[in-house]
């Protein structure tokens, strides 16, 4: 009886590690068996979703967007071209809608929609800002329309939109169909470098593939300011950040020296100085009255410009 038992018990033994070994390794009997309860229990289905999302996980369908014509460009029309990571995208905690209808938009694959959050050519799905910024600059009087044209991936570093980054032909992609529409880029916002404070990016290596990144828009016709923001915080390790910030890195001194180094290059709204630990609802990403401080921030750069380009 001891015996039997023993045998038993080793030939469990045997069977556990050798279906571990099997599902670790894809080798027999674990593929066969697993395509056997496929068969039998089927697929679990996938939950439907109102998004889609390309290849490289940018938004580029919501079932509730509001389809519309795209309206003509005039002087009055600000056309923004928003580039950058996380904090660019639909990574907010706030969502906003326009409070104009059709003359706030989400321009995206030479299609218009009505600014909502999220906004189509970013990735995530949770809030944003830019539809906030468009509400604040008819408000203002600035402009009577907004185009917004974002195109800011997550956690993506400067590197992804030099030339022979993986991001610049989808920058290529994103001006050709703004041309396509008719759209002439006014204002270029890039809000950018948290990720590349992580890696140890040299503050020269920043310079160089940014300004590889400006060389690209040129090359493709944009003429307009390219605004390039003071952005390196991103705090805690599940953010992929570190615990603590140092104001002073080489992330911040290479968009300081790119903002004042030359025409067509102007400083954007500094995230890192303006943002209290409030403002960011994960240490990181922005939160509802970090959003208002940057529409604000934003809205008064760019009123700014506006008096000065009308003064010449």
């Amino acid at each position: 009886m001891r015996k039997t038992m023993a045998v038993g018990l080793a030939a469990l033994i045997a069977m556990y590690f050798l279906g571990g070994m099997s599902a670790r390794h894809e080798t027999f009997p674990w593929p066969q068996l697993s395509a056997m309860r496929k068969m039998v229990g089927g697929e679990k289905a996938t939950a439907p979703s109102r998004y889609t999302f390309d290849d490289k996980e940018r938004l580029i369908g919501d079932e509730s967007k509001t389809l519309v014509t795209c309206p003509a460009q005039t002087d009055r029309t600000a056309v923004l071209l928003i580039l950058g990571q996380s904090n660019a995208a639909n990574d907010s905690g706030q969502r906003y809608k326009s409070n104009y209808g059709a003359r706030v938009i989400n321009a995206f694959d030479k299609r218009c929609f009505i600014a909502a959050s999220p906004l189509l050519g970013s990735t995530d799905t949770k809030g944003e800002y830019w539809t906030l910024l468009g509400n604040n600059l008819i408000a203002s009087g600035q402009n009577d329309s907004v185009i917004l044209a974002p195109l800011a991936y997550s956690g993506s570093e400067v590197a992804r939109w030099a030339k022979g980054g993986d991001l610049n032909p989808m920058l290529v992609d994103t001006l050709k169909q703004l041309q396509d529409s008719g759209y002439r880029i006014t204002n270029v916002l890039w809000m950018q470098g948290e990720a590349d404070l992580v890696i140890g990016t040299t503050a020269e290596a920043y310079q160089n593939r940014f300004m590889s990144m400006v060389d690209t828009l040129r090359q493709y016709g944009v003429e307009a300011p390219v605004y390039i923001s003071i952005a390196s915080k991103c705090l805690e390790p599940s953010n992929g950040g570190f615990k603590e910030h140092i104001p002073d890195n080489a992330i911040v001194r290479a968009q300081l020296a790119l903002s004042r180094s030359g025409p067509g290059i102007r400083e954007g709204v500094n995230s890192d100085a303006l943002l209290d630990g409030e403002d960011r609802y994960d240490d990181c990403h922005i939160g509802g009255t970090g959003a208002e401080k940057l529409s604000r921030a934003w809205l008064n750069l760019l009123r700014g410009d506006g008096r000065l380009e009308t003064s010449r």
